[in-house]
């Protein structure tokens, strides 16, 4: 079993800034890709930003200059450090990692979400 524990969402201002963090845990082989999705009410999920296992870094592009994704490997963890924030970055946050659990397969799995909402 692999489960994804997040942390560090809340209720900012405008302009402020919040830290996410996600730690990937339990039948873990490798982990490859790893970032946040958000949701806000009324739209579809969309990619925030991913980090590969060999670092590269991938963000859309309302976010970029922004947010900043890093990984700890040896934590099996992500951070998105997001300053600047927007309320149209208001919405649901969630951990994404593609996860092998064996040397046959990958699979994604996703965190429970957690809500990340600036006032303006």
């Amino acid at each position: 079993q692999v489960q994804l524990v997040e942390s560090g969402g809340g209720l900012v201002q405008a302009g402020g800034s919040l830290r996410l963090s996600c730690a990937a845990s339990g039948s873990i082989f490798t982990i490859n890709n790893m970032g946040w999705y958000r949701q806000a009410p009324g739209k579809q999920r969309e990619l925030v930003a991913l980090i590969t296992s060999g670092g590269y870094t991938n963000y859309r592009d309302s976010v970029k200059g922004r947010f900043t994704l890093s990984r700890d490997n040896s934590r099996n963890t992500v951070t998105l450090q997001m300053n600047s924030l927007k309320p149209e970055d208001t919405a649901v946050y969630y951990c994404k990692a593609t996860i092998s659990i064996n040397s046959y397969s990958a699979n994604a799995y996703w965190g429970q979400g957690t809500q990340v909402t600036v006032s303006s």
